[in-house]
């Protein structure tokens, strides 16, 4: 807000200074001028007094009166001339301005149109767009903070709509996952109490058997027999707890949803294109699109958007960076995108684990990562009912995605 006003200001002192310098240069433009032209109007009047010809001051910019002093010299209030001619004095009134009155009335008038339609542009910026935004330019820390509690309401007519509700449902969608996460935590300590307190009934019914037979309390070895089943019935039931355990640990973890809609082919071609054009530009890396034919395809665009992105990414990040491109083809009513990058250093062993969560190859050296990108691109195709495979061909990596023709 600051920067604007300073900006504001300085903008109306320029208004100021432009108005006020070029004023003074139409005030001063024929005083002091080369030739000073009231200067000659005077002298061709004088000339044409002379000659005893009649003449006429609708022609004169400059002087205003020529005035017959009989009487001896007598000032003027206005500026004048005084002329001998024929031994009589003539006061020739003139004035600097006459000539350029019209340029300036114009010049003056144009410019405060211009200067009032610059002044009010600014009073509209100020309201409509610097204010609304000094309002929510807090909002995206608070929400690093994680203070959720407060939604962003859209105001009518804002210039800032599509972003406020963008905000608005990044703070939903944060406040959902912390609900998500809290019931989670919730769950999982549910769960570690009730296992704890179910292990332990079996658990200590073995250490009593242990005790028994360390002691040698059972002779007979038909009830050694017995033990030693119960035994191994404890440890199966056991073992079905921690199945269960393994079991909930390796559920959908980042709860992932798809709606299944409908989209063409290029809107999701022209929404990567859009991105990665310009950014891998400035990468140096050439960006290649084969030519397609549009298509209707059944999924959720967004999702498929990130899905390519995620791929895309891992090509900047992985390839050689000399080349990424698309290439389509069609097979038994599905419609492949294939992204290839050149440069792979993955090994044909670990291909088979790529799609593995928390899985990381052996060739991402120092790149930042969780082994997670390609995990939820192939978790996304499967709920559009599409797939995604991989494969290394001549040194490059091709990524696959199949989606669904609708």
């Amino acid at each position: 807000m600051k920067s604007y006003l300073k900006l504001t200001a300085a903008v109306i002192a320029i208004l100021a200074l432009i108005f006020t310098g070029a004023n003074l240069f139409l005030h001063n433009e024929n005083k002091g001028g080369a030739g000073r032209p009231y200067r000659v109007e005077a002298e061709r009047i004088a000339a044409k007094i002379e000659r005893g010809e009649e003449y006429s001051l609708e022609d004169c910019l400059y002087i205003q009166d020529v005035v017959l002093q009989e009487n001896g010299f007598q000032g003027g209030d206005s500026d004048y001339l005084v002329r001998e001619i024929g031994g009589r004095l003539y006061r020739f009134d003139y004035s600097y301005y006459a000539g350029n009155t019209a340029a300036a009335v114009y010049f003056n008038i144009c410019y405060g149109v211009t200067a009032a339609f610059v002044l009010l542009l600014l009073l509209f910026l100020l309201l409509k767009i610097i204010r609304p935004f000094e309002k929510i330019s807090a909002y995206p820390t608070e929400l690093a903070k994680g203070n959720l509690t407060a939604p962003l309401k859209e105001s009518r007519g804002s210039y800032f709509g599509r972003f406020l509700w963008g905000l608005d449902l990044l703070r939903e969608k944060l406040e959902g996952q912390r609900a998500a996460e809290l019931a989670l935590q919730k769950q999982n300590k549910t769960m570690v109490l009730s296992l704890s307190h179910d292990i332990k009934t079996p658990l200590g019914v073995i250490e009593l058997y242990a005790k028994a037979l360390e002691k040698g309390l059972y002779k007979d070895e038909k009830k050694k027999l017995e033990v030693a089943r119960s035994i191994n019935g404890k440890c199966e039931e056991i073992r079905g707890y921690v199945d269960g355990i393994v079991k909930a640990s390796s559920g959908d973890f980042l709860n992932l949803e798809a709606e299944n809609g409908e989209f063409y082919l290029s809107s999701l071609v022209g929404r990567i294109k859009e991105f990665y054009t310009d950014k891998l530009s400035l990468l140096k890396i050439d960006f290649v699109i084969d030519s397609f034919s549009d298509c209707l395809l059944a999924g959720d665009l967004e999702r498929s958007v990130e899905v390519l992105q995620n791929i895309l990414e891992n090509a900047v990040k992985y390839g050689d960076g000399r080349e990424i491109s698309l290439a389509f083809s069609r097979e038994d009513g599905c419609q492949l995108i294939h992204i290839r990058s050149s440069g792979c250093t993955l090994g044909e062993n670990e291909l088979p684990h790529i799609f593995d969560s928390f899985w990381r190859g052996s060739n991402t050296g120092s790149n930042s990562g969780s082994g997670l990108g390609l995990y939820i691109c192939r978790t996304l195709m499967r709920k559009m009912n599409g797939d995604i495979y991989a494969e290394i061909r001549q040194g490059s990596m091709i990524v696959t995605t199949v989606f669904a023709a609708a």
